[in-house]
């Protein structure tokens, strides 16, 4: 009797331990299937937040992105200002006027974080990109050469003109390879029962348009703001037959980057409501003179160049090492090209050099643009040699320079010394150095004992710095070396 007990004991014993050993292998199982939370992936917002700069990408034609006279400019670079700035983060603009490599960069590591482009919303696009609120609307056209008159079934040239979609039949039509325009001609296949015979071009929308004008092809699609703005500059395009219905045009980002929508929703809502918006709309698709300005040679898609003195710069930065668009960004935030510029402190001419430093050059008031060029490039080398001695990184050094240029060597010094007593680095600006030159107004830094040259504006030069190389990166998108 007493085994039997015993037995029936351990027995319970035995699976009480074996199914508690079961319930703890199994809460250890969920556990290490459950993810941790420092292991949940931040947002795209949280990381844009984090870096300080937004990630975007655009294409380069004459109401986009370009530049004119130095400027950059465009509707997509002004709206994406606007948002990068209600973030409170810097910008960086990625380039191509090829569909594919737009969305390479947005979904295959390309490092961007947004598409900024007039991208029509399409069902077969939402598999793969998630649309914002719409910028705006439109619809597509077809861009043909006009007749001779509205009762005459050929061009001037003999070709067919379009009066109805249905007389598309049998046609060839050129498109933007990748674009909204190839599914939509498909569509209309379908609703005209025959053939369009549709070739796909890696030419962008306007430069088929273009093409057009000049007889190379006959027919286009383009976007109807598009056309009709080319339509004042190419008087030979007829632009007035639809081929699909109103449109929403909107930017694009990754699937999943839920924040990041959410946020760009929000503020371009707002935003359209605005007067700004109206103004910065009708800038771009509502003023003939745009594509006027493209053709200009000051234009960086007309004509290539940013000012009357690029082979000067050319000339000059080479003897320097410097890059030509770099030394364009500097006179351009300088004097925006003016050669007789004077300012408040009475720094004259293109590179706005001071008095002093101008005799020291050998220039004066009346000196051509290439000498004061010459000495510009000059006064920058000497910076350069001064400050080898402390910065070896390069590009650390240029920071340095511009500082330098602009707010005078010894309150950069002093800047520099401030950051070594306060435990930061000397020889790198960003939040180092350039936190001293800011700050070099306020009394507890410029009476501070190892400042030796006393009170400066720091955000001049502060500011001189990010400009100049945000917009020398603008132009390293849009011009050539």
């Amino acid at each position: 009797m007493f085994d039997k007990q015993r037995k029936l004991l351990l027995f319970v014993v035995f699976s009480t331990v074996f199914l508690a050993g079961i319930f703890v292998v199994s809460l250890i199982q969920q556990a290490h299937d459950l993810p941790l939370e420092e292991e949940v992936p931040a947002s795209d917002l949280a990381n844009i937040l984090e870096r300080g700069v937004l990630r975007a990408s655009t294409n380069y034609n004459s109401t986009n992105y370009f530049i004119y006279r130095g400027e950059p400019m465009g509707f997509h670079l002004e709206l994406l200002r606007q948002f990068a700035s209600s973030l409170g983060v810097g910008l960086e603009i990625f380039v191509s006027n090829d569909l594919d490599e737009n969305f390479d960069c947005l979904l295959f590591g390309g490092g961007c974080d947004l598409i900024a482009l007039d991208l029509t919303v399409t069902k077969s696009r939402r598999q793969t990109l998630q649309f914002t609120e719409p910028h705006s609307q439109t619809r597509q056209v077809l861009v043909q050469r006009k007749s001779n008159a509205s009762t005459q079934a050929a061009s001037d040239d003999g070709s067919i003109y379009i009066s109805n979609q249905v007389d598309l039949a049998g046609k060839t039509v050129y498109v933007q390879r990748n674009s909204a325009y190839v599914s939509r001609l498909q569509s209309l296949m379908e609703e005209i029962g025959d053939t369009i015979y549709v070739v796909e071009m890696h030419e962008d929308m306007e430069q088929l348009i273009e093409m057009v004008s000049r007889g190379d092809i006959d027919y286009t699609v383009s976007d109807e703001h598009i056309a009709r703005l080319n339509s004042s500059y190419y008087s030979n395009i007829d632009v007035h037959i639809p081929v699909s219905f109103e449109q929403h045009l909107s930017w694009a980002v990754k699937p999943g980057s839920v924040d990041l929508l959410d946020a760009i929703n929000e503020w371009l809502i707002d935003f359209k409501q605005t007067r700004q918006y109206s103004s910065i709309y009708n800038k771009y698709y509502r003023n003939p003179r745009g594509v006027f300005l493209a053709k200009s040679i000051m234009h960086s898609q007309g004509g290539g160049r940013v000012s009357a003195y690029d082979h000067y710069f050319k000339q000059y930065a080479d003897m320097i090492g410097w890059d030509w668009r770099l030394l364009a960004s500097l006179a351009y935030q300088e004097s925006r090209f003016d050669p007789d510029a004077v300012s408040w402190a009475g720094a004259f001419g293109v590179m706005q050099l001071m008095p002093g430093t101008a005799e020291a050059y050998d220039v004066d008031h009346d000196s051509p643009v290439a000498e004061h060029i010459r000495a510009g490039a000059n006064y920058l080398r000497w910076l350069d040699n001064l400050l080898s001695e402390h910065i070896v990184d390069d590009q650390e050094r240029l920071k340095f320079v511009l500082a330098s240029y602009n707010g005078g060597i010894g309150h950069v010094l002093d800047a520099r010394r401030l950051a070594e007593k306060y435990g930061k680095n000397p020889n790198v600006w960003k939040d180092n150095v350039d936190y001293y030159v800011l700050n070099k107004s306020k009394p507890e830094y410029y009476k501070d004992p190892v400042v030796r040259f006393g009170y400066a504006r720091g955000s001049e030069p502060f500011n001189y710095v990010n400009e100049i190389l945000e917009r020398y990166a603008h132009y390293l998108n849009a011009l050539a070396g």
